[in-house]
């Protein structure tokens, strides 16, 4: 067995302990694989076990691997801040776009006449280093949303910070897990993705209620 294809094997064993200890079903968490900095030949290795959700942070890398990778079976996920500038290379090339945090960016999106499945990120930490917005804001993007023709807000996705104790970062999951709830209410919508957890803490993002894991380093290790 492979490097690789024993820690597929090892996350996949720990998300669905995660989900045993949560009372959930493991189909319910999408894993998506990080491969920021990670070469195509090693994304082309996870897809051969198994794999086929794969997030990207920056588009221009993205692009490339797509282009060479394609995506017929895979479902691509854009999960790193996109400047507006840059939104034109999203439509066409990814599945999700876990990231956006401003009208502006929706707008962008939209215009290119392409559905785009979409999550708005939460900086919920408050941290100055991270990207997101905060409620007030997305409450004014999900007021405009039913207005984009090829906009489909799928649910929520935020970053916790880093830290040694995971049960100090159990009350943002819980908190993005709470505000999907009150904004469905409250919009009409039928959001149900979050996107939380990653390599550090995503046992803990499963037992609050995540959808979707990003896991990069427990897969292919640290990256330069």
């Amino acid at each position: 067995m492979s490097s690789l294809e024993d820690s597929i094997k090892i996350v996949r064993e720990q998300v669905e302990k995660a989900c045993s200890k949560a009372g959930r079903n493991p189909d319910e968490v999408t894993l998506i694989a990080v491969t920021k900095r990670v070469a195509a030949e090693s994304v082309e290795a996870a897809i051969r076990h198994g794999l086929k959700d794969f997030g990207e942070n920056y588009v221009r890398e993205a692009n490339e691997k797509i282009d060479r990778l394609g995506s017929v079976g895979i479902n691509w996920h854009m999960i790193g801040h996109v400047q507006t500038n840059k939104a034109k290379y999203i439509p066409g090339y990814f599945e999700y776009v876990h990231s956006v945090d401003k009208m502006e960016l929706l707008e962008r999106l939209n215009k290119y006449g392409k559905p785009m499945k979409v999550l708005f990120e939460l900086n919920l930490s408050e941290e100055a280093t991270k990207e997101g917005t905060n409620k007030d804001d997305l409450r004014r993007m999900l007021e405009k949303v039913g207005s984009l023709m090829y906009i489909k807000p799928m649910g929520l996705m935020t970053m916790a910070p880093y830290v040694d104790d995971v049960e100090k970062v159990r009350g943002i999951f819980s908190t993005l897990r709470k505000t999907l709830e009150m904004m469905n209410r409250e919009f009409s919508l039928d959001m149900k993705e979050l996107s939380m957890g990653m390599s550090s803490d995503f046992k803990v993002a499963i037992e609050e209620g995540a959808t979707m894991v990003r896991i990069g380093t427990a897969l292919f290790g640290e990256r330069i």
